[in-house]
């Protein structure tokens, strides 16, 4: 049986015994994904849980360099860190494994204590690494994805869906009088219901690849992959009415202020030679055509049309 809690170490090599030594090795603290041929190991790191790798230079099909380059090569597989395992002792082949992005040795034969102390090493690097990386990319208000995170999401999804051919929905979305929101009731108050907000926003965009990051100020804006021009307008009408659904719990009923928002929203299916800061752009601008007709609503374009559809709350 398997242990969620631990992390994961996947160990390429094609000799059984040098997987066995260093299975008990790490046994009780790491969890142990033995494989024996070199070109399956990049699919598997992929798939996005394992930790580490401990990976034997000489290995069949790829080589443990190539295999090492590739996993570098690719951004979801690039951060794991990779150790070689080799009986070479060429100071050439050493410097061959650094530079293509290995972050230590061990050399063979396998002595137990070094492999757990340098696997445990590593592990609390990369442990720190995605602490700090995490805490680099989410607005420290609202909980959610920052700016940051934001563009760097819209670049990948972008070009996959424009490779793909496939549909993207950008959406914008500002929170109604908030400036007289916060000159009524202060400015820790407005970070309440901002975080509120957030909270509501969030719970429209619960898919793998769905997006929501704090914009800007009181701005919030999502990334929505494989949704076209019928299912965003259902979407942009449950954005607005989970916002609206939100008041300030803490005040006397009679003092409550209607929690609302204006969206500019955008479908299309990414053309070829194309940017998305002309679709993000283009969300802007529907943003403030909803802002100027009323708030309390949405404006979406479907960019293979171009036609324009004004979503309210209701009807």
């Amino acid at each position: 049986m398997t242990s969620p809690t631990l992390p994961r170490v996947l160990v390429a090599d094609d000799e059984r015994a040098t997987t066995l030594i260093i299975t008990s090795a790490l046994k009780g603290e790491f969890e142990v994904v033995p494989m024996t041929a070199g070109g399956a190991v990049v699919e598997r790191v992929s798939a996005g849980d394992i930790d580490l790798v401990l990976l034997d230079v000489v290995m069949p099909e790829l080589d443990g360099f190539e295999i090492c380059r590739r996993l570098k090569e690719r951004p979801q597989t690039a951060a794991v860190p990779v150790i070689f395992l080799t009986a070479l002792d060429a100071r050439a082949d050493e410097m061959l494994g650094f530079s293509v992005g290995a972050v230590d040795y061990i050399a063979k034969p396998i002595d137990p204590s070094i492999v757990l102390a340098r696997v445990r090493t590593h592990v609390e690097l990369k442990r720190t690494r995605d602490l700090l990386e995490q805490l680099a990319l989410v607005d420290p208000l609202t909980g959610v994805a920052n700016r940051r995170q934001f563009d760097r999401a819209l670049g990948e999804e972008w070009r996959r869906c424009r490779r793909d051919a496939r549909w993207l929905s950008l959406a914008i979305a500002d929170v109604d009088h908030f400036k007289q929101f916060n000159d009524r009731w202060g400015h820790l108050a407005g970070d309440e219901r901002l975080r509120a907000i957030a909270a509501s926003l969030a719970r429209t965009s619960r898919r793998a690849g769905d997006l929501l990051a704090r914009y800007g100020g009181e701005e919030f804006a999502l990334i929505l992959p494989d949704v076209d021009t019928a299912m965003m307008h259902g979407v942009t009408r449950e954005l607005l009415r989970a916002v609206a659904g939100t008041t300030e719990s803490g005040r006397p009923n009679e003092d409550q202020m209607m929690v609302t928002v204006s969206v500019g929203a955008i479908s299309l299916v990414p053309p070829r030679e194309s940017a998305a800061t002309a679709a993000l752009s283009a969300a802007d601008g529907l943003l403030y055509e909803a802002k100027a007709s009323g708030r309390d609503r949405g404006v979406h374009m479907d960019g293979s049309t171009q036609q324009k559809t004004v979503i309210r709350r209701f009807g």
